[in-house]
């Protein structure tokens, strides 16, 4: 019989919360922590706005021998990973180091340090350049550094997949538990905010060149003009069932199914992908359409893209089948950090039986007929949820979640 894989714990570092319950407060109520990019005079920039996550300080969290190497994204995966071990009440130190793996996604690596470092090469010359160069910058940073902060030597990796890698690394973190490793911790953090991240995504043509807050990002809103970029995520802790059992541990639920996809060569007049993600991810977990309560959008705020999703979503759910929400307005898009804190969402109102609203959705296009949880949030009993994620090439995920069974 095959392994039910739970996460007992979360971390989350988001626009709109730091920590599990700050964000979910937050969530709940529709605050969006979208705003005009801080960090920075973004004014010569077309896209001004930003999720950044406010009040987040590496010092306050970390030992002063970690700030040097590491770059911001690096240091709030650490500080998630750290609180989603305490959520699970899990103390690394106890249990055998081979018996831990750690998978993280990665959409662009530690940016903001890279630049810093490559001004000073051109401004001052290679001697000025730090060391930590050497890794910092690296998709698989966030996994290395975890994976020596707490001991853990089981088996790892990384996945860059883009906007799906947070659904790509919990599906292969699930597969290592399955397997017998005893804990994982998985998800993904992004922060790709600095000038020369924030090009880098200017690039893709994709983001919402709107300035007032209120209207940026509106997805399968007549007015959808793209995205706005965001930084966060969340990391969780997956185990075994049996395990989580064993030592006492509570679930918030578990991963039922994964399925991923790639889109077919754009021209070639076949059908996107996505369809047939959701598709794999539920007849993994052995569900039916009718089974999900509710759908975790990828929500792309791109009028094409939406139209896309929504066209899979009522081909497998008929139109306005099922509840769909993108609480990702709240946050903006944060690349590998997106459908990890979906996932970490749609667990929390599994917990809770409030599912979170879309915002600033005022003219719903026609040709996205689904049921969009719109402005507030909605009470309603979450047994099964469906996160859905793609990423800019042609990746899609999707993964469903099943609430846990009372004692």
């Amino acid at each position: 019989m095959t392994e039910t894989v739970v996460v007992t714990g979360i971390g989350v570092v988001a626009p709109n919360g730091l920590g599990t319950e700050e964000f979910w407060t937050a969530t709940q109520k529709g605050l969006s922590g979208i705003d005009r990019i801080s960090r920075y005079d973004p004014s010569g920039y077309p896209t001004r706005l930003a999720g950044e996550v406010q009040d987040f300080y590496g010092e306050e969290h970390l030992a002063n021998r970690l700030l040097p190497q590491t770059d911001r994204m690096t240091q709030m995966a650490l500080v998630a990973s750290d609180w989603a071990l305490a959520d699970a009440a899990v103390d690394p130190g106890a249990l055998p180091e081979f018996d831990m793996g750690v998978v993280t996604a990665s959409a662009s690596g530690g940016f903001e340090f890279a630049q810093n470092e490559l001004q000073k090469l051109w401004s001052k010359g290679p001697e000025y350049v730090s060391a930590y160069q050497s890794f910092a910058w690296f998709y698989a940073v966030n996994t290395g550094q975890i994976s020596i902060r707490h001991g853990m030597r089981g088996p790892s990796g990384v996945l860059v997949t883009d906007q799906a890698g947070g659904l790509d690394a919990l599906g292969h973190a699930r597969r290592h538990v399955r397997k017998g490793t005893g804990l994982v911790i998985s998800g993904g953090v992004d922060a790709s905010l600095s000038p020369w991240g924030l090009v880098s995504q200017l690039t893709t043509g994709l983001l919402s060149p709107t300035a007032d807050p209120e209207r940026a990002y509106a997805p399968f809103d007549d007015s959808a003009d793209g995205w706005v970029p965001g930084e966060g995520g969340a990391i969780l802790v997956l185990e075994s069932e049996s395990g989580a059992r064993e030592r006492g541990a509570r679930s918030y639920g578990s991963i039922a199914g994964y399925g991923a996809t790639f889109d077919p060569k754009p021209g070639s007049g076949r059908e996107p992908g996505l369809r047939r993600a959701i598709e794999i991810a539920l007849a993994d977990a052995e569900v039916s359409p009718s089974d999900i309560d509710v759908v975790f959008a990828d929500a792309a705020g791109v009028r094409d893209l939406d139209r896309v999703e929504a066209e899979a979503l009522s081909a497998v759910f008929g139109p306005n089948g099922v509840p769909v929400t993108a609480p990702k307005t709240m946050t903006g898009r944060l690349y590998s950090g997106a459908a990890s804190l979906d996932t970490a969402t749609a667990l929390l109102a599994m917990r809770d039986g409030i599912v979170p609203p879309t915002l600033r959705v005022r003219d719903q296009a026609a040709d996205c007929p689904i049921d969009l949880i719109r402005d507030t949030a909605r009470e309603m009993t979450v047994r099964h949820a469906l996160v859905v994620a793609r990423g800019h090439g042609g990746f899609n995920a999707a993964m469903v979640l099943r609430a846990p069974t009372a004692n």
